[in-house]
């Protein structure tokens, strides 16, 4: 596949609901952090961005970052400081944007489970709007038990849900699984 669009990838700790469907802000993980930073490099995605509004997690991810790229991270394990080199924080999407230099990038959100919004995209034609479409892209991620329907109704569009072959259709995945499996779908090369 050949992507002509620029593509990043958030993990929006906020807006994001718990299992009552309350608003929350979930907490950043060390292996969030490390594990979408390797699958976003292997799939040559622009940038990978962190989003929560408080800054002590904010501070937390840039410490992590900084152990990797600059300290004694980076001389252990040179392959894990390129995969860190495109990773940033923000504090909203809207800061995301504009430090990545797309303040006007289309935002697609997923979700684990079927939900309504502006367009609605399959990952053929997700993939196929990559390789056609010169505008910029944002794919979105929640943490928790997902982002919020108001923040997904702003979206230019949502991917549809992860499908497995359980037959139960258990769809309970773990984010970084799921960034992994739907950058596979978009930008792999089967």
């Amino acid at each position: 596949m050949i992507r002509k669009a620029p593509l990043a990838v958030a993990l929006m700790h906020y807006p994001t609901i718990d299992r009552q469907k309350n608003l929350v802000a979930t907490n950043i993980t060390n292996f969030d952090i490390h594990d979408i930073a390797r699958a976003c490099r292997v799939y040559g995605i622009d940038r990978y961005y962190l989003v929560h509004p408080a800054q002590d997690q904010l501070m937390f991810v840039e410490r992590v970052l900084d152990h990797w790229r600059v300290g004694e991270g980076a001389k252990f394990n040179p392959m894990r400081r390129t995969a860190l080199e495109n990773v940033f924080t923000a504090p909203n999407i809207e800061a995301a944007k504009a430090h990545w230099g797309h303040a006007q990038a289309r935002v697609v959100a997923t979700a684990a489970r079927p939900m309504d919004a502006q367009k609605g995209f399959s990952f053929k034609q997700l993939r196929d709007e990559f390789e056609s479409s010169c505008e910029p892209y944002f794919l979105v991620f929640g943490t928790g038990f997902g982002l919020t329907e108001d923040f997904i109704k702003g979206c230019y569009g949502i991917l549809e849900p992860i499908k497995g072959a359980s037959q139960d259709n258990y769809r309970h995945l773990s984010v970084r699984s799921a960034v992994s499996i739907c950058l596979d779908r978009l930008l792999g090369s089967w």
